[in-house]
């Protein structure tokens, strides 16, 4: 089977977009960005291939109805809980490796009992974690496990009487070393395995019989995925390790993807993490014109990451923590440097969270309209496009303003927009064989 990916290497986050020849998007990606983005890339594209598995799966099983869509949801959470009781049991084992250092050496005893603690007791909260309807901060284990070791750490070195500094080292330096491993595909496929049997066993009166779900998926994972083109694009696209008629850039990527979406679009406004794109394309999806953000990510993504962080809240409950405002704080600057401070002012001067959070994400839409106005404004249809996409505040802000400037516009808003640019990098990878 001919396959063609487009990856985005984004600030924060890579994603990926996988589709066959017919244009069918098989599988997504996504991990969290990092120095090194060979990794990056590598693992966002084995994220599409597994995606592209579990289509497969789909229509090898030929069958439809709630029990075989309950079957897939199922079959995908147990597999994150596989991936991740996987990566947790390579980070204990990396763990003791870092143990031999001579500046531990007086709790080295103490403080690998003290770590495999952490690591038990992160193992058993893993079932509840990955619960059906359980709400996480992040999916990204590099996220998860740190919070947990962060809540269970110091609790354990004070029962075990070591350095809880200590303790934080060994994992910082092991956690790099486990994120930047690549799984091979045996792995991935047991994995799949173990989470169709778990899966199997979830499900209440399924019309597939275990054996007949174990044929459909050795026939999936047999499939041969010839990787026969890809494009990257994305902030990280000049580090991505591609020759340079593989790479596009982000204005084309998103115009193209947002096209393939949207077919009408005639405007996109992109707000990832780093900065803010307004594009304006024709019929066929090609950029007639664009404006940017300038040098700094005021507005961009990285700012709401800052503010989260300011506020001791994950990034995704920022929208609704903004959606329970009473009134909209008026927010002076978008700019990160300044953020904490007026935040901080805002707080001590009794100011609500909500309110403020209401006001701060105004002031981003705001900007992102002044971009838009740049570009040649809002013309029918609009399409949002990028992870801020995904914020409820965000997009309702955005709705009254495009209506008090622009009037009655087709506002497009996909839960997937994170993956536009990906997308049309894909496409473009595509065109690049078949056309």
């Amino acid at each position: 089977m001919k396959t063609f990916i487009g990856i985005d290497l984004g600030s924060t986050t890579t994603k990926a977009v996988l589709m066959d020849e017919n244009r069918e998007i098989l599988g997504k990606g996504i991990t969290n960005s990092r120095s090194n983005y060979d990794v990056a890339a590598e693992v966002t594209k084995q994220e599409a291939k597994v995606g592209a598995r579990f289509s497969l799966f789909r229509k090898q099983l030929g069958e439809d109805g709630d029990d075989i869509d309950h079957l897939l949801e199922d079959l995908e959470r147990n597999f994150r809980l596989e991936q991740f009781l996987t990566e947790l049991a390579d980070l204990r084992e990396t763990s003791s490796g870092f143990l031999d250092n001579p500046r531990f050496a007086d709790q080295k005893k103490a403080l690998g009992e003290a770590l495999d603690e952490v690591f038990r007791r992160i193992g058993e909260e893993a079932i509840e974690i990955y619960a059906p309807g359980a709400e996480r901060k992040s999916d990204f284990f590099r996220d998860i496990a740190g919070s947990r070791f962060m809540n269970i750490g110091e609790a354990v070195a004070k029962e075990a009487s070591v350095e809880f500094d200590h303790m934080l080292n060994v994992y910082d330096k092991s956690i790099i070393d486990v994120e930047n491993r690549i799984p091979d595909d045996s792995t991935v496929s047991r994995q799949l395995m173990a989470a169709l049997h778990r899966a199997i066993a979830a499900v209440d009166d399924l019309h597939v019989s275990e054996k007949d779900a174990e044929t459909a998926l050795r026939k999936a994972l047999d499939i041969e995925m010839e990787e026969t083109y890809l494009v990257g694009t994305g902030y990280g696209r000049v580090r991505l390790p591609f020759p340079k008629e593989h790479i596009r850039s982000e204005i084309l990527c998103h115009g193209l993807g947002a096209h393939v979406m949207y077919p009408e679009t005639r405007t996109v406004l992109d707000i990832g993490g780093q900065d803010t794109k307004g594009i304006q394309v024709d019929p066929a999806g090609i950029v007639e014109n664009f404006q940017m953000n300038d040098r700094c990510a005021a507005g961009c993504g990285r700012y709401l990451g800052y503010i989260a962080d300011e506020m001791n809240v994950g990034l995704h409950e920022l929208g609704p923590m903004a959606m329970k405002a009473t009134k909209t704080t008026r927010i002076n600057s978008t700019c990160t440097v300044f953020a904490g401070a007026e935040l901080r002012d805002r707080l001590a001067l009794g100011e609500r969270r909500e309110d403020i959070l209401a006001g701060l994400h105004r002031a981003i839409i705001l900007r992102a309209m002044s971009i838009l106005s740049r570009a040649g404004g809002v013309k029918d249809q609009f399409t949002f496009t990028g992870g801020v996409a995904k914020n409820e505040a965000a997009t309702k802000e955005l709705r009254k303003l495009v209506q008090e400037n622009y009037g009655d516009v087709t506002i497009n808003i996909n839960p997937e927009s994170i993956y536009t640019g990906a997308l049309g990098g894909a496409t473009f990878a595509h065109r690049a064989v078949m056309n």
